[in-house]
This record gives C-alpha cells, structure tokens and sequence, in this order.
C-alpha cells in the first residue's frame, strides 16, 4: 500500500513541490529501509522502487518546460479524444450501412414473380410500381391477365413475372401473364381437388363437345358430359345436326366441375352433368322403382325415348327441385313390336311412365307398363289352329314377324316354313306390308309368343281337300 501511496504522490505532485518531495522520498525511503529490511534485497519490487526514487531525485524541468508538456499531453489527448469520436462516429455509419445493405432485397433475377402497382397505360404498354426494385414495364400481349375478365386499371395490384431484369432504358421488363398462367393453374387444381362448381364461358363447339376457357386456360367438355337439359337429342344421329345444337351454346354460361386439371399436358376437362349430380342424387334418394312420373319427352332416338320429370313427393304431388331425366326403351314404349320410336311418341310430347329401373343416375322407365297387356286376354280371341289373316311387318334370317291387330303379333319361323315349302324363300312367297292367311301353331301368352304358318291359296286347298276326304270316312264309318 506505501509503494503504491507513494507512485501516486510522485505522479501527481512532481512539478508543484520538487524540493519538498526530494526530501520527503528521501526520509520516506530511509523510513522504509529501517522498518522493513528486506526491500534492501535485489528483488523484483525493490528495482521498481529504486527507479521511482531515481525519477523523484532527479533534476526537475523549468517550469516553462513543464508548461509546454502538460499543454502538448492536453493536445495529444484532445486529439486521441477527437480520433476515438471520429472512430466511433465511422463505426456507427459503417453499422448503419450494414444494417441497410442487410435489409436491401437482393436484385431482381430473370424469372422472378413479383407484386406490383399500375401506375401507367398507354397503348400496348403497362407501368408498374415495384417499390424498392424500381419501374416495370409490361409490353403488348404480355399485359393479359387470365385470372380476370377485366381490363387493367390504374391502382390495381397484380404479380408479374421477370423477363429482363434491366432493359436499356431503366425498366424491369415483365410478363403479367405468365405469371398469371403459374396461378390459374394453381387455382384449377384446387378446385378440381375440392370438387368445386365454377361457371364457364362456351367459346366454340366441334362434334365431340364444347370449347370452353377457365382462368384463362382453354377446356373442353365433352357431349357425354353434357347435362340432360343441354345434351343433343337428335333423332337420326346425325353428327352434323349434332354440332348445329352444340353451337347454339357457344356464347353462353354453364356450370361446371373441373374433372382433370393437367398442367404438364396443359389438358383440362370438364363436366356439366357432375356439377348437378349431388342435386340429383339427393333428387334421387326420394324415387324409387314403381313411382309413377308425368313428363316431357326431351329427345327421340332409335334405341327409345328420353323423358325429363320432377320426381314425385310423399304426398304425390310434383316435386319442383333438381329435374331427372329417364330413358323409356324401344321396348318399354308400348306393346307392340315398334321398329320406329318415332311411330309412338315425339318430342315435346306429356307422358306419364313408371320407374322400373334405377342404377346409379340411371333411370330406366316403362310407359307400356302403365297399360293394360293385351296378352292377357290373347286365348279368348285366338286358339291355335285357327287360319287368321295377318300383315307382314317385317322379315329377317330367321323368319318374318306378322301382326293380327295392332297388339297381337306373332312369328312364322323359316324352320317351318322350309318343311312346307321346301326350295322356296320367304322373299319369292311374300313381302312387308301385305296380308296374307296364316294358321296359328302356338300361343304363349306370357313370353308374348304365337307361332304362325303361312298357308297359301294351293295349301289351303289341299288342306281343304283333306278335310273332306276325312269327314267322309267319318260318315262312312258311323
């Protein structure tokens, strides 16, 4: 503690008292030497305090020289003072800066997509606000943006895609639609992933469907996909009147569900019929098999009749929610056998049908099962033997279907018709639309069967000869 007692009053009271502590470090040390003894040893510390005695001993300086110091030691610490605030002020700037450069975005590269602010149109032009990246510029066909049906406005907020990062006038060039191909195609797969209805607009129509376009992107819907009210019942099939009706929705808007959305093979497909089908099968979930339906006949074709009604209630009274569409089979139209649908019904026509048959969304429907079978009571007007006269409806490989009324028809097989006329053809005897005589083979009232013969003018003869001859033996005898 004296050793350091004493640096400090060197340090600090050298020039004031020169003399005065000459004499002082002089006692001091005489004082020390004879209460401590071993600081006269050639240690570490009795070297460091010789030379503070050597300093305190020595010659002062003028007090001009002394002057001069403390004013230099004054400069030199302004100066150190100045360079550490000059130092921190450098540190402080060289931080901000890093701060700054930190926060900056990093340049914009070829296929970025950023968002920006429309701030310019001019013809074939389009200026956007990008912050802090500058100006873009948007060029000709680039500036369509298929995610909207409006025109671009000042004030509105698009993303757009980088494809010059700088041109040679300053401005970052970019595609609006590109950018907007990346979202439409997001968008279409997420629809198409959660099923959901969207409307569409029809641009054009060829003979398997319709042209539509989806955020931009061009689709297709196919006819089979079509739902019943816009489906093209044409009667003959003809794929050119088929297209004329397909056209005739070419402008207009349907709903629709995304069925696949492809955006490497860019296809993407659609269907009408789907975006209903819920509606329908809860529509559905109230019919059932031996309901009675009134409809409208929306289309004729060669294999039936397509009848659209509004499934019935409870309570029996027409329901007026989602519209069903059923199919009445050439068959199940009436009785008799009916080469033509056309012959029965028309379109536009009312009918009233019974539900026997439901598969799926598939409704099979009967309007002769509403009327009375005529087969029923086939035995109390005809009995097998009898010789009735009948007109050929038509003729095939295996025989010709014949009609006794408008409800009874039966078939004259080639098997027998061979035995009886053996080396002819039915086309050299007879032809479709004459009436000739026929005998009566069979009559199967269940499966709707009666087999016939044809008896011609030489064979009824003959049979009538036979006839004779056999009730005169029958006289004869009795």
């Amino acid at each position: 503690m004296m050793f350091v007692a004493l640096q400090h009053i060197t340090r600090w009271r050298l020039l004031v008292y020169p003399a005065t502590l000459s004499l002082c470090a002089g006692a001091f040390y005489l004082e020390i030497s004879r209460r401590i003894p071993f600081f006269s040893m050639a240690t570490q510390e009795d070297k460091l305090f010789d030379s503070i005695v050597d300093e305190v001993t020595a010659q002062p300086a003028s007090s001009s020289q002394t002057a001069s110091d403390t004013t230099k030691r004054k400069e030199e610490d302004a100066e150190q003072k100045q360079g550490n605030t000059a130092s921190k002020e450098s540190a402080a700037h060289n931080s901000a800066m890093e701060q700054l450069l930190e926060k900056s975005p990093e340049p914009l590269q070829l296929g970025d997509v950023v968002r920006g602010t429309v701030i310019g149109i001019a013809p074939n032009t389009v200026y956007l606000d990008l912050g802090v990246f500058g100006t873009g510029i948007v060029i000709g066909r680039e500036a369509k943006d298929g995610m909207s049906s409006k025109k671009l406005a000042i004030g509105d907020i698009v993303n757009a895609t980088v494809i010059d990062p700088e041109t040679d006038d300053g401005y970052i060039e970019l595609s609006i639609r590109e950018a907007s191909y990346d979202k439409a195609w997001n968008d279409l797969e997420e629809k198409a992933k959660n099923k959901e209805t969207i409307k569409t607009k029809i641009l054009d129509a060829n003979k398997g469907g319709l042209i539509v376009e989806v955020n931009g992107i061009s689709g297709f819907l196919p006819v089979s996909q079509l739902s019943s009210e816009h489906y093209p019942r044409v009667e003959d099939g003809d794929k050119t009147k088929i297209l004329e009706m397909l056209k005739q929705l070419v402008g207009r808007e349907l709903t629709v569900v995304i069925l696949d959305a492809n955006r490497d093979e860019e296809k993407l497909i659609v269907s009408e019929k789907a975006a209903g089908s819920e509606k329908e099968r809860e529509a559905l979930a109230t019919l059932k098999v031996g309901d009675v339906v009134d409809g409208e006949v929306s289309g004729v074709v060669k294999f039936g009749a397509f009848v659209k009604f509004f499934p019935p209630t409870t309570e029996g009274a027409q329901n007026k929610g989602p519209c069903l569409e059923g199919l009445v089979h050439i068959s199940e139209l009436a009785w008799q056998l009916i080469d033509d649908p056309r012959d029965i019904v028309k379109t536009g026509d009312t009918v009233k049908a019974k539900v026997i048959g439901i598969d799926d969304t598939r409704i099979s429907l009967s309007m002769k099962a509403l009327a009375r079978d005529p087969w029923e009571t086939v035995t109390e007007r005809y009995k097998v033997g009898d010789i009735v006269e009948g007109k050929v409806d038509k003729i095939n490989h295996f025989g010709a279907f014949v009609y006794l009324d408008n409800d009874i028809h039966g078939l004259a097989h080639v098997s027998e018709f061979r035995e009886l006329y053996p080396g002819k053809k039915f086309e050299e005897m007879i032809g479709v639309g004459n009436t000739y005589k026929w005998k009566i083979l069979s009559i199967e009232p269940k499966s709707h069967r009666m087999g016939l013969l044809l008896q011609t003018k030489d064979v009824l003869e003959k049979a009538e000869k036979e006839r004779s001859v056999k009730d005169t033996k029958e006289k004869s005898t009795k």
